[in-house]
């Protein structure tokens, strides 16, 4: 009897599961065609919401000399499409006769439903990083990121918003010219308001516009100072600035932003880096040695109780206790083209126009702005070979600013309409939670830090529900961005569009 009971059993479980399959099963026809209908909704999300003015014209400069900085957008090379009118070229960071450093420029007016009153700014950080890679990658009207065989439209470029200005900055940075010389940020401020007060002669027609100082990474430092400077200055610039942004952002030090909370966010992210258990309990132990096991839970409250300790005696990291190499280290064991930018890449490694995917060089291709053709088009230096990220120091003795947190950021913050930080979770070079403990050490407006909690799937982005974090007090607004690695831009496009929208007030609520 039982040896007939078995085949039974067996056929009816088979059975069950044949079912099972049957019913969940998905053609890829049906597949394709959900994900048409959610990418159509992806590509109509930046237009809610939104106040705009009724249709724009281009914007036409009297200055003869601005014809000499004009691209015509429809003769791009390898761009099979009209990106618009723009212009670029170099500029000089002084009036002075015989100035020879000069910055690179690429400025776009305000598409279609843009807005002619406001202007973007936008920086790379690095120190030392092409804001090419802002335009060309980011939120620029074109894109062409890595592993795509050819350009494409950005449908959540900013220039549907207004103006915007990408700058290679400082000297010593992509196709600028002149031997960098600075040592500190009120040095950099300096030579890029020289440069902007060049910049509006030439395209007077900007002068009086809103401005926005907007970058990522270590314009994180870059963006505070240069604010800070114009709002100490008022009279040099014939600009109205009304807040920034500062995206996966130095802000502190690196003990504070990058140890700290490195290997809370290798828990988190477990399955992404996949370490063993011996190699797991070797962090553990090396992070409550070094005082980092616990210090969001025990110093990050809202408020906070006081000013935030270093977990030990070094801005950096004390002798023995640098968990971010050995997670580093580590992870390229498990996966060689771990990325610290985004973690979740793998191998092999994209294949990049810019030569630069992620944390390793790609030497696949042409550098597209190594191009002659491409340089010709952008009226840039032919004889410069053209880096995403400068092989000179930029600061040839180190930036001698202190951190901004410490510093201008805090005037900043309370001179401002509205500021932002904005911060992508999938990012390891800089650590969301690193940010937070820099905002809760972090006085500004009378209190230190936020005075209450960041609240879970805060953050609500139109047409597609929660995206991360948000929070606001007190002029400044924290965001954190779900399925975003370090360029935020680039990898959340709606959800960077949209807080672009409430930085300009374009929208109410954040």
């Amino acid at each position: 009897m039982l040896t007939m009971i078995y085949p039974i059993i067996l056929v009816s479980v088979l059975a069950a599961l044949g079912n099972t399959v049957g019913a969940r099963k998905i053609t890829r026809d049906d597949m394709r065609a959900h994900q048409l209908e959610a990418a159509q909704r992806f590509k109509r999300t930046p237009h809610n919401a939104v106040k705009r003015s009724n249709g724009v014209q281009n914007i036409t400069f009297s200055n003869p000399r601005a014809s000499d900085f004009y691209v015509n957008g429809s003769a791009l090379p390898l761009v099979d499409f009209d990106i618009g009118p723009s212009w670029a070229g170099l500029l000089p960071i002084s009036g002075n006769a015989n100035e020879t450093r000069q910055l690179y420029f690429w400025f776009f007016p305000p598409g279609p439903e843009g807005s002619l009153d406001d202007l973007i700014f936008w920086t790379n950080g690095g120190p030392g990083c092409s804001s090419l890679e802002g335009l060309l990658q980011e939120n620029g009207p074109l894109s062409w990121a890595w592993g795509q065989a050819k350009p494409t439209v950005n449908e959540h470029s900013w220039t549907n918003l207004s103006s915007v200005l990408w700058v290679e900055q400082p000297v010593g940075t992509g196709f600028s010219q002149g031997t960098p010389n600075i040592e500190n940020e009120d040095q950099l401020a300096e030579q890029l308001v020289g440069f902007m007060q060049q910049f509006l002669e030439v395209f007077s027609e900007l002068k009086g516009k809103k401005l926005y100082m907007t970058g990522e990474s270590y314009a994180g430092t870059y963006v505070p100072y240069i604010a800070n400077y114009i709002y100490e200055n008022p009279s040099l610039l014939d600009l109205s600035l009304q807040g920034i942004w500062v995206s996966d952002p130095s802000l502190s030090w690196d003990v504070v932003q990058e140890e700290i909370p490195a290997v809370d966010f290798v828990h988190k992210y477990a399955g992404l880096f996949s370490f063993n258990q011996t190699f797991m309990d070797k962090l553990d132990k090396k992070a409550a040695r070094c005082n980092y096991t616990g210090y969001m839970d025990k110093y990050v409250t809202y408020p906070p109780t006081g000013l935030l300790p270093l977990p030990g005696t070094s801005v950096e990291f004390d002798k023995g206790c640098d968990v971010w190499d050995d997670i580093f280290n580590h992870a390229l064991i498990i996966n060689p083209a771990f990325d610290i930018y985004r973690i979740w890449d793998t191998y092999p490694i994209l294949w990049d126009v810019l030569g630069f995917p992620g944390s390793f060089p790609q030497k696949q291709s042409p550098i597209y702005f190594n191009r002659k053709e491409v340089k010709e088009a952008i009226h840039a230096p032919i004889d410069t070979k053209w880096t995403e990220c400068s092989n000179i120091n930029v600061f040839p003795n180190g930036d001698q600013s202190l951190p901004p947190a410490f510093t201008v950021l805090p005037n900043v913050i309370e001179k401002s309409q509205r500021s932002v930080i904005v911060h992508g979770l999938a990012d390891f070079i800089l650590i969301a939670e690193g940010t937070r403990i820099v905002i809760q050490n972090m006085t500004w407006n009378g209190l230190q830090g936020f005075q209450t909690p960041i609240a879970n799937d805060s953050f609500i982005v139109d047409g597609v529900g929660a995206y991360g974090t948000m929070h606001s007090e007190r002029g400044l607004t924290f965001y954190e961005v779900a399925l975003s690695g370090h360029m935020v831009p680039q990898f959340a496009p709606v959800a960077a569009f949209q807080i672009m929208q409430y930085l300009m007030g374009f929208r109410d609520m954040p």
